[in-house]
C-alpha cells in the first residue's frame, strides 16, 4: 500500500509506517507503509487501522506513539513543533488505548476513609475464593476504627464491631480482603485483626472477629495478603516488616508484652467483651532505619516481598529466610508501593513525599536504581494500584486530591530540571466530585480532599477514599 492515499488528491499527505509491539495486531508488511493526510489526527489513524483494508478489527480504539510519546496532535502539527519537514517519514506505533474513565459514583461514611479493597469475581480475593457470594463487594476502612461493607448500590451490609465488642480501638489504616469470607485489617492500635465475613439474608452481612495478631510497635499502615497461602505482609511505623498467617494452628504465640493486659497506661487499656485468640508473626523484620511505609509480595513469588520506607530505600526480602537480598536507595522518602506484574521480573512503583514515583527495578544495580519517573502530582504520592487488565498501567492517590492514571508506554527524556532518566505524564487526571467548580479550596494543596487509598478492579474501576470522607468510583476505561 506503499504511497496509496486515503485523501483528496489535493491535501497534502505524508508518508507513516505503522508497527506494533501487540502479538495480535500486527498488520502484513505490505500494509505498514501508507500515505495518509497532513491534518489527520489520531482518531482518524485508529479509523484507518480498523478498516477492512487493513486489520478488519471494527472498532478498537487506538493510541499512536512517535518516539516514545502519545500522539495529541495533528501529524502537520507534530511535524510544525518539531521543525520537521512534511517529507519526513513517520514510525507510528500503534496501541491499544487507555479509555478515560467516566464518574459513577460516591458513597459517604462518617469519617475519613484510609482504605478500601473490592470483592469481584476477577479480583484476587474473588480468585483465590473461586467466588464473591455472587455479588460485588466493597470494603472500606476509616478513622473511626471500623471496617464496612458495601454493595455496588452504596448500601452499607455489614460494620465491624467497635473496640469494647472486638473491634479496633483507633483509626484503622489499611484492610484486604483475603477470600469471599475472610479479610485482614490493621491500623492505630498495633494490632492486626483478622475477620470471618458472612451474609444471611438479602443484602445482610456479619464482621466476626477470630484473630488478633501483635508484634508491632507502632502504628500498622499498609497490609498486603495472599489468599493461596494465607499469609500477610505489613510495614509499621516502627520501621518493621511484619509476615503473618491466618492460621490460628500455625501461628506462633505472641510476645505477652505486646498484649493489651500488659499495657498499665489507662489511656490504651481497653476492655473487649469479646474472647479472640491472639497470636504472633512469623517473622518481624527491622529493616528500615525509618518508618516503613508500604510492603508487598512479588506477584509471581510470594516468597519473596519488597518493601520501601521514609528511609528512602527499597528492599528485596527473602520471605523464607527472612533476610534483606537487596537495597536500592532513592532520593526522597518513599510513601506507598505496588508491583506491576511482568514476564521477566516486576517493575515496582513507589510514590515519594517529593510529589513524584519513582518506577524501580528490583534487579537493578544502585546505580540504575530508577527505571522512569511519573511527574504530575502536586503533593505526596500516598497510595498506589496496578491496572488489573495490563501490565503498562497504574493509578495513584495524592494528598493533591486527585487520582492519576499512569501508561508507561508513553515516555519522553527528562529536561535538565528534572535530572536524568526517562520521564512519563499522567494519561487522565481524576478529581474528587466534592470539589464543586469555582471552590475556594487549593486544589495543589488538597486540603479537605486528600486522597488516602485506591484499588483498581476489572469490574468496578477505580475507587478511591480520602479526606472527604467518600468513596469515589470511576469506571475505569476498558481496553478494548
Amino acid at each position: 500500500m506503499d504511497g496509496h492515499s486515503t485523501s483528496e488528491p489535493s491535501a497534502q499527505q505524508i508518508k507513516v509506517i505503522f508497527d506494533t509491539p501487540e502479538a495480535d495486531l500486527q498488520l502484513p508488511e505490505s500494509k505498514r507503509s501508507l500515505l495518509v493526510p497532513s491534518d489527520i489526527r489520531r482518531y482518524g489513524l485508529s479509523r484507518i487501522l480498523n478498516s477492512e483494508s487493513m486489520l478488519e478489527t471494527g472498532a478498537i480504539p487506538f493510541d499512536f506513539l512517535i518516539d516514545g510519546s502519545f500522539l495529541r496532535t495533528s501529524l502537520d502539527d507534530y511535524l510544525q513543533a518539531n521543525g520537521l519537514p512534511h517529507e519526513t517519514t513517520l514510525y507510528l506505533q500503534y496501541v491499544r488505548s487507555l479509555i478515560p474513565p467516566t464518574y459513577e459514583a460516591s458513597f459517604e461514611i462518617d469519617d475519613w476513609v484510609s482504605s478500601v479493597d473490592v470483592l469481584t469475581k476477577s479480583s484476587p480475593a474473588g480468585r483465590w475464593s473461586g467466588d464473591s457470594h455472587g455479588q460485588d463487594r466493597i470494603l472500606s476502612a476509616s478513622y473511626d476504627g471500623l471496617l464496612r461493607i458495601w454493595n455496588t448500590s452504596g448500601q452499607v451490609i455489614a460494620t465491624s464491631p467497635s473496640g469494647s465488642h472486638g473491634g479496633h480501638n483507633a483509626s484503622i489504616k489499611a484492610a484486604r480482603f483475603m477470600s469471599s469470607t475472610q479479610l485482614v485489617s490493621a491500623g492505630m492500635d498495633r494490632t492486626v485483626r483478622v475477620w470471618k465475613y458472612s451474609e444471611s439474608g438479602h443484602e445482610t452481612g456479619e464482621l466476626k472477629p477470630t484473630l488478633e495478631l501483635y508484634g508491632h510497635t507502632g502504628s500498622i499502615d499498609s497490609i498486603d495478603v495472599d489468599g493461596q497461602t494465607k499469609r500477610v505482609l505489613t510495614a509499621s511505623a516502627d520501621g518493621s516488616i511484619g509476615f503473618w498467617t491466618t492460621a490460628k494452628a500455625s501461628a506462633p504465640e505472641a510476645d505477652a508484652t505486646l498484649l493489651p493486659g500488659a499495657h498499665t497506661s489507662k489511656r490504651r487499656k481497653i476492655s473487649s467483651s469479646v474472647t479472640t485468640a491472639q497470636r504472633g508473626p512469623l517473622a518481624m523484620m527491622p529493616i528500615h532505619s525509618a518508618p516503613a511505609s508500604a510492603a508487598v509480595f512479588d506477584p509471581k513469588d510470594h516468597t519473596v516481598a519488597y518493601s520501601v520506607s521514609q528511609d528512602h530505600s527499597v528492599r528485596t526480602i527473602d520471605l523464607t529466610t527472612s533476610r534483606v537480598v537487596s537495597t536500592l536507595t532513592t532520593s526522597h522518602p518513599l510513601l506507598s508501593l505496588c508491583a506491576i506484574s511482568r514476564a521477566s521480573a516486576p517493575l515496582l512503583a513507589a510514590g515519594t513525599s517529593a510529589r513524584h514515583i519513582t518506577i524501580v527495578d528490583p534487579r537493578a544495580s544502585a546505580t540504575t536504581t530508577s527505571v522512569m519517573t511519573l511527574r504530575g502530582h502536586a503533593n505526596k504520592v500516598v497510595t498506589l494500584a496496578p491496572s488489573p487488565e495490563n501490565d503498562y498501567s497504574l493509578v495513584s492517590g495524592s494528598h493533591d486530591g486527585t487520582c492519576m492514571i499512569w501508561d508507561l508506554r508513553s515516555v519522553r527524556p527528562a529536561t535538565k530540571d528534572e535530572g536524568l532518566g526517562s520521564v512519563s505524564e499522567p494519561a487522565y487526571v481524576i478529581e474528587r466530585e466534592t470539589v464543586k467548580p469555582g471552590s475556594k479550596k487549593k486544589a495543589s494543596h488538597g486540603d479537605g480532599y486528600k486522597v488516602f487509598g485506591v484499588v483498581w478492579d476489572k469490574e468496578l474501576g477505580i475507587l478511591a477514599g480520602g479526606e472527604d470522607k467518600k468513596i469515589q468510583v470511576n469506571k475505569a476505561g476498558k481496553i478494548a
